[in-house]
């Protein structure tokens, strides 16, 4: 490809697994390391959605082509590379329009998904409970209602059947937007009496204090969550391996037990429909007394993630005097490389925790920070819900 880098792993080989093509855009003033990261990280995510990745594709162009994101010609060429390859689906590592979309699906002559979409995808696959079922649906169909044609038949059997039925024209694509949009205000009304409910076992109940875990997708939120809890939660090395909170019991000193909770990680350039349906969800991280804001302090963009993760805490309206910044996997950096960070690596709120959620290093370290934080919010009462909502569990 002109001016494009094309990467291509091994050649195709017959499976029942879809087959993507991944492609980024690298505009001036990026640096070129920090592409490919967003691309590795993507090509994870991709097989997170179990879909092979093939190769890949970095487009350099001083901005995105506002039909086609990468250009007429580029798109030509692509269509070309992703046919050698025998892919069945490109997947782009920015979020596209919906004629963006239409027009890529049209040159390819593939099915097009966006990095919100391949989000959204993960999400259903990995969604257990009926309230992340409804809220991953939800999302789900407010992201495709714009983007609805009839070449989008590789989404319409994630929501049930709907979406492409078979008809032409715009009549048809007009009466499939109308059944979404009913179903979406189904779904709505479904989470508003979900959360009215929700309420209502809360109200009175201050039986612990609740301490939330929050933090980038694959941090080891999990892992941590398991060490401090014994709850023996299944553990997974993978993109979003979480999706339901999940409550605990958990002993902090010898007579100090509070209510943790294991939140769904976030992700740079997460889907907005998928933070305002997950509201419900995420609300454990604003009701709670402490945040632990997990990082894995061993990945090469950890301070990357960390923004990412402090930014999406402020967006949902957690303050800063509530987070303890924890470093984890602390295991996989040598003693030596941990104390030299350390002095330069704390976090402009205070002094960062070092742990490893996998040998339980630090924890006690942990339970002491975590103990001091509880106590100042005793004697200084910040104003936020977790003061006046203490959690009890069932």
């Amino acid at each position: 490809m002109d001016r494009a880098k094309l990467l291509s792993t091994t050649p195709n080989t017959p499976t029942s697994r879809r087959r993507g093509f991944l492609v980024a855009l690298s505009l001036p003033g990026q640096p070129g390391f920090l592409v490919e990261e967003h691309l590795d990280e993507l090509a994870e995510l991709t097989r997170s959605a179990d879909v092979e990745v093939l190769g890949r594709a970095i487009q350099q162009r001083r901005s995105p082509d506002p039909g086609t994101f990468i250009g007429r010609g580029k798109a030509a060429e692509l269509r070309e590379a992703a046919r050698t390859l025998e892919a069945d689906l490109v997947i782009f590592d920015d979020d596209l329009s919906p004629s963006q979309i239409k027009n890529l699906e049209e040159i390819l002559e593939l099915a097009v998904m966006d990095r919100s979409g391949l989000i959204l995808e993960i999400f259903f696959q990995r969604a257990r409970t009926r309230e992340a079922r409804t809220q991953v649906e939800l999302a789900q169909l407010q992201y495709l209602l714009p983007r609805l044609t009839r070449r989008w038949s590789h989404l319409s059997r994630q929501v049930g059947g709907i979406g492409v039925r078979g008809g032409e024209g715009e009549t048809q694509l007009e009466a499939d937007r109308r059944m979404l949009r009913k179903r979406i205000k189904r779904l709505q009304r479904q989470l508003d009496k979900i959360e009215r409910t929700r309420g209502v076992q809360r109200r009175g109940r201050r039986e612990a204090s609740l301490v939330a875990l929050a933090g980038y997708t694959n941090a080891g939120k999990s892992t941590l969550f398991n060490q401090i809890t014994r709850a023996g939660t299944r553990v997974e090395d993978r993109l979003f391996a979480t999706l339901d909170s999940k409550l605990r019991r958990g002993a902090i000193g010898d007579d100090k037990v509070v209510i943790f909770a294991d939140t769904v990680g976030f992700i740079r350039k997460l889907p907005h429909h998928l933070v305002a349906s997950f509201k419900s969800t995420l609300e454990e991280l604003n009701r709670a007394d402490v945040v632990l804001h997990v990082v894995d302090r061993s990945h090469p963009s950890w301070d990357e993630q960390l923004a990412v993760a402090e930014e999406v805490l402020e967006e949902l309206g957690v303050e800063s005097q509530r987070v303890i910044q924890v470093f984890n996997k602390s295991d996989l950096l040598s003693e030596t490389v941990r104390r030299a960070r350390s002095r330069d690596d704390d976090p402009p709120r205070g002094k960062a925790v070092w742990v490893s959620a996998l040998t339980g290093d630090g924890l006690e370290d942990l339970k002491t920070e975590i103990t001091h934080r509880l106590d100042q919010l005793e004697t200084t009462p910040a104003e936020h819900p977790a003061n006046t909502d203490r959690l009890a569990l069932p």
